[in-house]
């Protein structure tokens, strides 16, 4: 029988977090991307351990791996967006904050994606219309909420709308502190939990387009009715960069009225 492409993103992102949380708290091999970024052993065998459930299943698909980079045919429709360990800087620490990314583009949709929380056990996943958290093989459906007040900013780079837009400014502006929780979270689970109403809004700066890191967040909070534009309150895609996605428009406009003040006094 064929596996669906939901069910597929729900067993791959299930086998990089089964990875993922077995290696936690081991001595870890590390890999040098950068002076201030690596991935560890765990990176790479939960990302070995989601490419070898897309290829059994779907061996013509393309893939974009975090670690691995890109597979496959150049002009494929379909294309698998993968980050096995989305806050390694948190795993290596020893701190279990961290998400396990799978989605599915089929031309310029996201079609189904999963986050997987691997010490909560949780896997937010949606097909394109639905939104849920599967817990204990029970699935439940998302509902956005800024009932919190709490948003996450993230604060890694690149910071291509630099000066203009710097997320770390947001924590000196009293607008933002007056009327928001400022919290940084340091990894991609922290947009899952905006479509939960975990979080009221995600703030990021960066390239969205095939984002291993952001793909299924911004495919989540899209099939749960959260509001998603550019820094600049434009598409998402087809603008200057970064992310503003709310649980509701009124704290999206507050967002976007807070980036556009610091951007005038810069």
């Amino acid at each position: 029988m064929t596996i669906t492409d939901r069910d597929l993103v729900l067993a791959a992102a299930r086998a990089g977090a089964d990875v993922v949380g077995a290696m936690y708290g081991t001595s870890l091999e590390r890999f040098d991307k950068s002076a201030v970024d690596f991935a560890t052993a765990a990176d790479l065998a939960a990302e070995k351990a989601i490419l070898d459930v897309i290829r059994a299943a779907r061996p013509d698909d393309a893939v974009t791996g975090e670690e691995s980079g890109r597979t496959g045919s150049a002009d494929a429709e379909r294309m698998w967006l993968v980050d096995p360990l989305c806050g390694t800087l948190n795993y290596a620490a020893r701190t279990p904050l961290v998400s396990v990314n799978v989605a599915l583009r089929v031309g310029r949709d996201l079609t189904v994606a999963a986050s997987a929380d691997p010490f909560a056990g949780e896997v937010f996943w949606t097909d394109g219309d639905r939104a849920c958290v599967r817990r204990d093989g029970v699935d439940e459906g998302l509902t956005p909420s800024a009932g919190s007040r709490l948003v996450d900013v993230n604060l890694d780079p690149p910071f291509p709308n630099a000066p203009g837009f710097q997320a770390a400014r947001l924590f000196t502006d009293p607008a933002f502190t007056g009327r928001f929780g400022p919290r940084v979270v340091s990894t991609t689970l922290a947009v899952a939990w905006v479509a939960a109403g975990r979080r009221a809004a995600f703030v990021t700066d960066g390239p969205m387009w095939d984002n291993v890191h952001f793909a299924s967040g911004i495919a989540l909070c899209r099939a749960a009715g959260c509001v998603i534009t550019d820094v600049h309150g434009g598409p998402l895609y087809d603008g200057p960069g970064g992310m503003v996605v709310a649980a509701d428009r009124e704290t999206h406009a507050a967002l976007l009225e807070i980036v556009a003040a610091r951007r005038e006094v810069s």
